[in-house]
């Protein structure tokens, strides 16, 4: 059985987005696999956090005498078990974890302003009204005095 590495395509229009698997020869690029080893997504901004590769397995694969695709070698030999840009791929992906975190959110928020308008005659619309006193709170004496005076009127009238 002859067993070939390949990149099995997913993902939608404009948003690719690959499986590095291992399949025989004779199935389609996207058809059945033998085993996924890893993955490949090209729109991850970190140019060497893109790949992730199960090193072990394809070296198993490889020592079986499976025959990885040209793109494949390439990122085996980048981010294999062995690869030259491993610390590359290790920086990468930590400088994304650290982009990911969310902010610390202030507790001491300032209070919002009053919005002006933005016409200027509405500005002056507010500037020329007069500033309108509070309409005065009765005492609790004077609560108290209506109370007993409402009372009375009512015990009058039910006698």
């Amino acid at each position: 059985m002859a067993v070939r590495i390949r990149m099995k395509k997913f993902g939608r229009l404009h948003r690719p987005f690959f499986r590095v698997c291992v399949t025989d020869v004779r199935s389609p690029r996207d058809g059945r696999v033998l085993e996924e080893v890893g993955y490949y997504d090209p729109m991850v901004p970190e140019t060497d956090a893109r790949t992730k590769l199960n090193g072990e397995r394809i070296d198993y694969w490889v020592g079986v005498g499976a025959q990885p695709s040209d793109k494949v070698a390439v990122l085996i030999k980048k981010y294999g078990s062995k690869g030259t840009h491993l610390e590359q791929q290790k920086a990468a992906l930590e400088r994304l974890t650290l982009n990911r975190r969310r902010p610390e959110v202030p507790t001491d928020l300032p209070k919002p302003q009053k919005q002006q308008p933005k016409r200027k005659r509405d500005r002056d619309k507010v500037q020329e009204q007069p500033q309108q006193a509070a309409p005065p709170v009765p005492a609790v004496a004077d609560t108290a005095a209506a109370a007993n005076v409402e009372s009375a009127a009512v015990s009058a009238v039910s006698e």
